[in-house]
Parts: C-alpha cells; structure tokens; sequence
C-alpha cells in the first residue's frame, strides 16, 4: 500500500510538472521559452518533491527516500513517455531520445531522488541515541 502511496504522488507531482512547464513556458519573459520553462520546473521539483515526501511520510511511512525519489521518478517517467513526449514534444520535431538524453531531464530527476533523500535524512531516519559503550 505504501509503494502505491508513493507512485500516486509521483503521479501528482508529474501533473503539477507539466501544468508548471506549459504555464512557465507561455509566460513572456526570455527569447528562449525551452529553456525558461525548464529553468521553471528546475526551480520548482524540489518543493513539490519536498512536500510530496512530507505526505508520504505524514502516516508512518518507512521507505528509505531514496527508494521514494526512484518511485516517484520511475512514474513521472512512464507519464513522461506515455504522454508529455507523444503529445508536447514529438509533434514539434521532438523526440524520445531527445527529451531522455536532455541534461534538463537528467538535472530533474537528480533532484527527484536527492529532495526525496534528503527530506527523508532530515526528518525520517532513525537516530541511535543509545549510548556507544
């Protein structure tokens, strides 16, 4: 039950990554719109990780973060391919082996499993207080 509970917010984070990316990417601001949107969603995984982790592990979850930030990551990435590709990125001259081989992409998903650990270290792991006699 545990593992759904992590893929289903992998899930949300990767709606709320793609309505940030097509949002960011509309807004006016660089020559640029790629690389302003994926500065966008660079700058925004690592709350939504944050907090996503912080629901999962609200009711007693025990998996390791790092095993979370691969969870979330693997369904971000099959929504990734099943969707965003074929529908954003495929129809303007994009393709699969662009978007995966993408250092924006590899940068996002670092951030995945690094927010994910780190929210786990910082607020998760057990702690021996006992003494080390």
């Amino acid at each position: 039950m545990k593992t759904i509970k992590a893929l289903v917010l992998g899930f949300l984070v990767w709606i709320f990554g793609v309505v940030a990316f097509g949002s960011i990417y509309q807004l006016p601001i660089l020559r640029d719109r790629y690389l302003q949107a994926n500065i966008g969603l660079a700058l925004l995984v690592p709350p939504l990780i944050w907090m996503a982790a912080k629901l999962y592990y609200e009711r007693n979850g025990t998996m390791h973060g790092l095993k979370l930030g691969v969870l979330m990551l693997i369904t971000s990435t099959v929504m990734d391919a099943l969707v965003t590709v074929p529908i954003m990125i495929v129809p303007y001259g994009g393709s699969y082996a662009s978007f995966f081989g993408s250092l924006d992409f590899w940068l996002i998903a670092f951030e995945f499993v690094a927010i994910a650990t780190l929210y786990w270290w910082f607020n998760v792991r057990p702690t021996h207080t006992g003494s080390s006699c």
